[in-house]
């Protein structure tokens, strides 16, 4: 153990000098009174380590954390801790045990400004409130995306903040019993689902990008969520979509932007659900599918928004999905009609129906052949001389023109 003798004491502050091999981290740790700051010089530090005091442990963008390559690299067990321009390093491979870089547990937390590389899962919020996490840099281990652990994970905590945060090569952003949250800023790319919500009910999140993943915000039996000005793009497996609902009740979403997605906002409810959400001031625009809706009736209200590009722009799973939806003031791009006194909205209602569309949505094998040259012979076909009634999909009374 090192000699009291090399340490430096200022104010409830510790300094320590530059040294050649990493120092035993927990040794600095337990040293430090209740309230007090360590301060670490610039270095390397040897983990594992935990806290179980309030302290505030700064590394000042200089001092590196390095695990064991086999556990949690920094563990909190307790109220009120601060950890600050910190890199953590080398946290351990085991999902069982959810080796991360950091692994918070307790309440009033602040988490700021902190580096973390080669981490299975990046931080870690168990049964954690009223924190904020922000500003911190998360890169995980180089695995493939559903073998990757999440970078930052909450788990039955409520209230607190996570903002202005980059992730970057994890599997998710998962919050699983956790209300009350707010994601605001935050950007992530290179992964699995940008944002995995379940039973999380009244999350604001807001002002994310999310790029490059499977899917990109999936929420899940978590009704009052309101998604506001988020970014969204390149989510494209073929289940995903840039955002999906399932059984999610009275959801707001506005003011998002999802572009070259499988499927831009995907909706999946059973008839016996109450609530619907409220679509509005969004833009969908050059995904395969603008919206799809699964399974259910509807009742949801979409107005203000724009559709453009979209290789379709709306698909069901069978006739019947989404017809009590409620439609108004979207722009179209395949509108096809007139605003003759130039007030800025269309003379003729916006109306969609299934002609040869019918054939790869009510037939999933079918779907192979979607845009193939007899399918757009068919439809084309079908539009000039309908040998069958088509289903109309959804009628805007109001459509606003560009």
């Amino acid at each position: 153990m090192l000699g009291i003798s090399r340490w430096w004491w200022l104010a409830g502050c510790f300094a320590l000098p530059v040294l050649a091999a990493p120092v035993p981290l927990q040794a600095l740790i337990d040293a430090t009174p209740v309230g007090g700051t360590l301060r670490l010089a610039p270095g390397t530090y040897a983990g594992p380590a935990s806290i179980s005091r309030a302290i505030t442990l700064d590394g000042g963008r200089q001092a590196v954390i390095v695990g064991d390559g086999k556990s949690t690299v920094l563990s909190v067990a307790a109220n009120g801790v601060t950890l600050r321009g910190l890199r953590l390093t080398g946290s351990g491979d085991s999902h069982d045990r959810i080796d991360a870089g950091i692994l918070l547990e307790g309440d009033d937390h602040r988490v700021e400004d902190n580096q973390f590389d080669d981490v299975l899962f990046g931080i870690h919020l168990k049964r954690v409130n009223r924190s904020r996490v922000t500003g911190n840099r998360v890169t995980g281990k180089k695995l493939e995306p559903a073998m990757r652990g999440d970078a930052i994970r909450l788990w039955y905590s409520q209230h607190n903040l996570v903002e202005g945060n980059r992730f970057v090569r994890a599997r998710d952003l998962t919050f699983i019993n956790s209300a009350d949250n707010r994601i605001v800023g935050n950007h992530f790319t290179d992964g699995r689902y940008g944002m995995h919500i379940v039973f999380s009910p009244r999350l604001r999140i807001e002002r994310n990008r999310l790029t490059d993943t499977g899917t990109g915000i999936v929420v899940l039996y978590s009704p009052d969520v309101v998604l506001r000005g988020n970014h969204v793009a390149h989510a494209l497996t073929a289940g995903g979509g840039g955002i999906v609902f399932k059984e999610s009740n009275d959801a707001l979403v506005e003011d998002n932007e999802v572009l070259h997605c499988s499927v831009g906002l995907r909706v999946d409810a059973p008839p016996a659900s109450v609530g619907s959400l409220t679509v509005r001031n969004n833009r969908f625009a050059h995904n395969i599918i603008g919206l799809f809706f699964y399974g259910e009736e509807g009742g949801h209200r979409f107005s203000d928004n724009r559709f453009e590009n979209n290789l379709n722009t709306v698909a069901i799973s069978a006739p019947g999905a989404g017809a009590a939806n409620v439609w108004r003031s979207n722009t179209w791009d395949d509108y096809q009609g007139f605003d003759r006194n130039g007030d800025g909205v269309g003379d003729t209602p916006h109306e969609v129906y299934l002609f040869a569309d019918r054939i790869w949505m009510e037939t999933p094998m079918a779907t192979f052949f979607r845009n193939s040259p007899v399918l757009e012979m068919l439809d084309f076909l079908e539009r000039l001389a309908p040998f069958s009634s088509p289903h109309r999909v959804l009628q805007d009374p109001a459509p606003r023109m560009r």
